[in-house]
């Protein structure tokens, strides 16, 4: 049986990566050379190449004192995936940076990639590349995802037309309730570590804070259904933070119907409970993952029905502004008031 090597400087960092990623086969046509070599070798014989990078820092994005290793592995690959989908675009390749402490042993990293192993497994993604390096302050996420797209269909943020439908996948708010929850109940612990919180009646919002889904599905049944979406965007900051995104690249105006916006009956429970808005939570909560997209008005009847898509409103002319249609028909400016990895009023962490 191997024996454990905690220390991470008895390694090193050739040995640190060898470690982290000796059980990574490859399994895309486009991966000709993954790690192991100065540099990855890809092969793209058709589309076009599509590549996000997103970073993940302990204190500002997430919280080991409740965000178990293999989750946060996972969350990292797949937030980083959902840019790809939002460019109705397939993902192939990842590459993983990692800066740790030296209060971090390999068997806690081995977690770490246990989870983006499982990851690349989920999405069928292969791991070809990344770095590792000290950290005076704590543990650093960053991954490159690459993909590949037709040329026809790339989705950019730009397409939107005058009249076409906003429609979301999903369902909205699960992720900012569930931090609420964790954050609720890691102040509990503290305050008393003999109570053992009960997060039976949380399972749902918090698995969508911890261990989010990239929604893999939802370009593939789109073709399926024959829609092209015009513009679309992954929700990572908010609804509303989002669809101004939409709105600001298409030089047109939105309007979004607050009782046509997905919420599960679980988050507005969970709201009612913290005495806040589900309204708001899914405007503004963000880390949902869905993805955020318009088709025009013909396509409708292609969707109709369809339970993974809620149609949340439309785009406007520009000069007709951005707008949350009440319930009571009263129309409200929509305000990107969703997370600001750069601000300094953030009251907890969380993903941009």
């Amino acid at each position: 049986m191997e024996e454990k090597i905690s220390n991470l400087g008895e390694l090193g960092e050739f040995g640190l990566i060898k470690h982290l990623t000796r059980d990574f086969p490859l399994s895309q046509a486009s991966s000709i050379k993954g790690i192991g070599d100065d540099a990855a070798v890809l092969e793209f014989l058709s589309g076009r190449t599509v590549v996000s990078s997103d970073m993940l820092v302990e204190g500002i994005h997430f919280d080991l004192s409740y965000a178990p290793p293999q989750h946060l592995g996972y969350k990292a690959v797949a937030v980083n995936l959902s840019d790809i989908y939002a460019m109705n675009a397939r993902p192939t390749q990842i590459t993983v940076n990692i800066a740790v402490s030296n209060r971090f042993g390999i068997e806690y990293l081995d977690k770490i990639y246990e989870g983006i192993r499982h990851a690349c497994e989920v999405y069928e993604v292969d791991l070809v590349g990344g770095d590792t390096t000290s950290s005076y302050s704590g543990l650093i996420l960053s991954i490159t995802a690459i993909g590949e797209v037709d040329e026809t269909k790339i989705t950019e943020r730009s397409g939107a037309k005058d009249n076409d439908l906003l429609v979301v996948s999903g369902d909205l708010g699960g992720a900012y309730i569930g931090l609420q929850v964790l954050e609720r109940e890691k102040s509990v612990f503290q305050a008393n570590p003999d109570e053992q919180p009960d997060l039976s009646a949380y399972q749902y919002p918090i698995q969508r804070q911890l261990k989010p889904e990239a929604r893999k599905d939802i370009p593939e049944l789109l073709e399926k259904l024959g829609v092209l979406p015009s513009s679309m965007i992954d929700i990572s900051d908010g609804l509303s933070s989002e669809a101004l995104h939409l709105s600001d690249s298409s030089n047109l105006g939105v309007r979004i119907y607050e009782d046509k916006i997905p919420i599960d009956p679980a988050v507005i429970k969970a709201c009612e409970e913290f005495k806040l808005s589900a309204t708001t939570i899914a405007l503004n909560g963000g880390e949902d993952y869905e993805l955020l997209f318009t088709i025009p008005l013909e396509d409708h009847d292609k969707i109709k029905g369809n339970p993974h898509f809620s149609v949340i409103g439309h785009m406007t002319e520009a000069a007709r502004g951005r707008m949350l249609v009440a319930r009571d028909g009263a129309e409200v400016p929509l305000q990107a008031q969703g997370w600001n990895a750069l601000s300094n009023d953030n009251d907890s962490p969380q993903q941009d």
